[in-house]
């Protein structure tokens, strides 16, 4: 892993812990919604960047969203701590600009073979991509979302309700695009590159990552256009995700690297746990149950995806290339 990355990383979860521990002792003002988003920009975005650079290489903007993350972060931090106003959206703009450049990577990720194809050429575009790129593609679009996630923090931090959307429902879509988006549409890019080394059948594979890749805007617009959207987008998400669990079982069994097998085997389990958890919950909202509660899914679901699928997923992903490469690689 660059040195950079896990520097960030590693400091962000020690951040991330402290103010876990204020919180729990009470000195600070922070709930379980506002812990879980912090975890993305304090340390799942650092290794989410360091596993995409392995899969679509990186460019000028995503160097200086890497430059600027460990900032941003901490804008974040002090934006969440403060009562929702000016102050606090002006301070999360800070990490709305790391998600935007970052964001922008991804753009330019997109069209640039569509550009350098030129003309009659474009038709071929997709079929190329289909082919050979595939895993870049689905990082890409996992970059964008973070535009999103980055843009509803604003929101909810400054106290605006777009399109009516009340809190906690705000935060939770920025935290939505950045895990279930951003990190991972990367975890699966990752598990689609070992596939496609391990020389296994990747048709479905295939499918699910496009699905995984674009779901988050389904789930996301069923919040505003339906709940009978929302419902079926929330369920086909998570029956999405679970297929994808198996495939990271599966490929994470193959893994050279020791470490890097028991990491993403723990991935699996989570994730399928999670996307259960988060199929019934979409059942309960839709039939107006109370059986499972925003605080509960924040404390259980939240838990194993944050935590058990994409910190173990990333960082599963991040060793086994490593120890592909046959040596880290540090920068000073």
């Amino acid at each position: 892993m660059k040195r950079s990355a896990q520097v960030a990383a590693t400091v962000g979860a020690a951040v991330w812990a402290g103010i876990a521990v204020a919180a729990h002792m009470g000195v600070a003002r922070i709930g379980a919604i506002e812990l879980m988003f912090l975890f993305g920009p304090l340390v799942i975005l650092p290794l989410g960047m360091e596993l995409g650079r392995t899969i679509g290489g990186t460019g000028r903007l995503e160097q200086w969203g890497q430059r600027l993350q460990p900032a941003g972060a901490a804008f974040a931090v002090v934006a969440l701590c403060l009562p929702p106003g000016k102050r606090a959206g002006a301070l999360a703009l800070g990490w709305m600009l790391v998600c935007y450049l970052i964001a922008g990577a991804g753009v330019l990720d997109l069209i640039t073979p569509w550009a350098d194809a030129g003309g009659s050429a474009r038709a071929t575009y997709t079929a190329t991509l289909r082919a050979t790129s595939l895993p870049t593609f689905i990082v890409a679009v996992g970059r964008i979302d973070l535009a999103v996630g980055g843009a509803w923090l604003v929101a909810s931090r400054l106290g605006i309700r777009p399109m009516g959307i009340q809190e906690p429902i705000g935060l939770l879509t920025a935290v939505h695009f950045h895990f279930a988006g951003f990190a991972t549409a990367t975890i699966a890019a990752a598990t689609l590159q070992a596939a496609e080394k391990n020389g296994g059948e990747q048709k479905w594979l295939r499918r699910l990552c496009y699905l995984v890749a674009g779901m988050p805007i389904a789930v996301a617009a069923g919040f505003v256009i339906s709940p009978v959207l929302k419902m079926g987008a929330a369920i086909l998400f998570s029956a999405c995700v679970a297929g994808l669990a198996i495939f990271v079982r599966t490929n994470g069994s193959r893994a050279k690297n020791g470490t890097a097998r028991i990491l993403l085997q723990l991935a699996a389990g989570a994730i399928f746990a999670g996307m259960v958890l988060s199929g019934a919950y979409a059942v309960a909202d839709f039939a107006g149950s109370e059986a499972l509660t925003i605080p509960q899914m924040a404390r259980t679901h939240g838990i194993l995806n944050a935590v058990g699928f994409c910190l173990t997923g990333l960082l599963g992903w991040i060793v086994e290339t490593n120890s592909g490469q046959g040596a880290v690689v540090s920068e000073q």
